[in-house]
Order: C-alpha cells, then structure tokens, then sequence
C-alpha cells in the first residue's frame, strides 16, 4: 500500500498515512528524566521543524517525567520502550501520543496483550518497530542470515499479534543500517501492510557517512511513494537530522516552502571566500518564510548563466560581485557588500 493508500492515524494532533504530508520525526539524547534539558532540546527540534518527537523511556521515572515534558512542548510525543512492558502502559498513562515497541523483546504474549489493552483504553497509536540488529533466531535460521525477506515476516507477525487483540491503531518500521536489504525490505512490506509506514536507516553514523547512505536510503524507498512519516538517523546534534530529512524530502518534491541554496563548488576562478558566504547565505535564510532558490556563485565569468534557474544569486568577483535575478544582473557591489544586499533583497522580496 502506497501513502496515498495507507490507513490515516492521529499521534495527538498530527495525521499521518492515507497521503498525509510525509511527517518528519527526530528523537532526543537528553536523559529524559532531566525534564528541563529534555524540554530545551525539543524546543530548539520544533523550532528547526521537528514534527514528531520520541524519548528514550528505559525507567519508571522517565515514564512518569513524560507528563510534565508533555505539558511544555507543541509536537506529538512517542515513548520508546524495550524490555519492560509496564514502562509502556506507565508511558501511555503519562499521556505518551504514541508508543514504540519491539513485541519481540517486550515478552510473552500476555504482557504483549496488556499494552495493547491499556492502548487501546487510551487509543494510542503503537508503533511496531523491527530491526536488524534484533531480527529473531528463527528466522535468520529460516533464511540463513537477517534478510529483507526475515524483516518483512517478523514485522507483519508482530502486526498480526496486535490485530488479535482487536486493535489496528498501527505505524510500522522496519530498519537496518544495510541500505540497499532497508530499500528491498521495503518494497517488499509496502506491498503487503495497509498500515503507515515509518522509514529509515538506522545506526545510519556521524554527520556526513550518515547523510550520504539516508539520503540514498531514504531517497530510493520515497521517491517509490512509501513512506508517511520519516527519521534521518544521525549520530550527533538531532538538530541535524531535521535539516537533512527536509533537504530530502524537498530533493524529491515531497515538500515545499523554504528558501533552497545552490552554490558552485568553488574552482580556480574563485576570488572570494565562497566556502564562508556560503555558508553563511544558508544560515542567514534558515528562517526567511519564501519558497524560492537563491544561488551563490563564486564567479563573475558563468556566475549569471549557472544561477540562471534560481530566482536571486549573487556572484563574487575580485573585491566585488553581482546581484542576479533570474539570469540578469542587477547591479554589482563591494564583496564586503553581498550578503546584506542579497540580505535586504529578500525580506522586500514581496513588496
């Protein structure tokens, strides 16, 4: 089942599934009993365009730190659990939006059956997570090693265990951190689950290893129209992976809004510090509320043809550079000047 077709379920105000917009999810590494630290993350995550956000609930004092966190953020909030199943119902309890779980390691049936319960009391979406890492004995015996094929069973098993206590409030993921057996894993359960589909690439590494294999990752299963709601996995600031998840989804025309910077990758011609403005140029437009390209270019040679597809670019030259719009230049200014002219010519860009 494609987004288009998968079945719609709220976490706390936020729909995903049946063609909703691809949600986008990061998760904290703050203690979450350190209500304030935990809190002072997810505002700066909401603030960069967090959508979702899940906390590690590994005690019962976690669990209960849920409640007052909740009252303090403006996003859905999911509980993660592993192990213990009373940390799940205690989660929900605290007001968790949805609820992460692993049926496999969360123990018998019974106890499976009692979260359930208590989720369904408070109708509270569960999120069903697989990974690799923890794919169950019998069937890497069954196929040899972890496979995408052992992927797809174990989660549609753990699926059809929460159908058989009469619920279907149910998000679905499967991960591994082999990008291309996640792409085939995917293609594979999309075919066969109705329910929204949570994707990404997990113990994807650091910033740039990470960025590389989600955005392959991630670009190859959505551009193929799975996937409803999205985490870009890296190891660092979370901030980071909101940047990188709305860079792909805009890659792929899933988004819009937001100012996109295209720049030259700098050559001998360069007499400007491009890597600096740049980068600058990025961090100026972060929170400039327009839906338009803007090219930086470190060369008045092909610097207005190369930013003759976006709307505005500047071009550097030799102590000086060019103000284009949309392949004309405009007018040339100090080089001292460029940012704060392409500054000024963005937020009157509407008058």
């Amino acid at each position: 089942m494609y987004r288009e077709n998968t079945k719609k379920i709220n976490i706390g105000e936020k729909v995903i599934g049946g063609g909703s917009p691809i949600a986008i999810q990061s998760m904290t590494n703050t203690r979450t009993e350190d209500i304030e630290a935990t809190v002072a993350q997810i505002h700066k995550l909401e603030t960069a365009g967090c959508e979702i956000i899940r906390c590690a609930v590994p005690t019962i004092e976690a669990a209960g730190a849920l409640a007052e966190i909740k009252k303090q953020i403006h996003i859905p909030l999911v509980a993660d659990i592993h192990f213990d199943y009373r940390l799940a119902i205690a989660a929900i309890e605290n007001g968790a939006d949805k609820i992460r779980i692993n049926p496999g390691n969360i123990g018998d049936s019974e106890r499976v059956r009692k979260v359930v319960e208590k989720a369904k009391e408070y109708r509270v979406p569960i999120r069903v997570g697989v990974n690799s890492g923890s794919l169950e004995k019998e069937l890497i015996d069954k196929y040899g090693k972890v496979t995408a094929e052992g992927l797809v069973e174990s989660a549609l098993d753990k699926v059809r265990m929460i159908e058989d206590f009469g619920y279907d409030r149910i998000v679905v993921s499967i991960k591994s951190s082999d990008v291309m057996m996640c792409v085939k894993a995917h293609e594979k359960l999309a075919k066969e689950c109705s329910y929204p589909l949570h994707v990404g690439i997990t113990e994807a590494g650091t910033l740039l290893a990470g960025n590389i294999k989600s955005s392959i990752g991630l670009g190859l299963i959505l551009n193929q129209g799975i996937g409803d709601t999205i985490r870009v996995s890296l190891t660092g600031d979370p901030v980071e992976e909101i940047k990188s998840a709305k860079i792909i989804l805009k890659t792929l025309g899933l988004r819009k809004g937001g100012i996109e910077v295209v720049s030259c990758p700098t050559c001998g011609r360069t007499k400007i510090d491009l890597i600096r403005l740049a980068n600058q140029v990025e961090h100026m437009v972060a929170d400039i509320p327009l839906d338009i390209k803007v090219a930086v270019m470190g060369c008045v040679v092909n610097g207005p043809g190369e930013a003759k597809e976006a709307d505005i670019g500047i071009a550097g030259g030799v102590g000086e550079g060019l103000l284009i719009k949309k392949g004309e230049i405009v007018k040339k200014v100090k080089e001292e000047e460029l940012l704060e002219t392409l500054r000024q010519e963005l937020l009157n860009w509407n008058e």
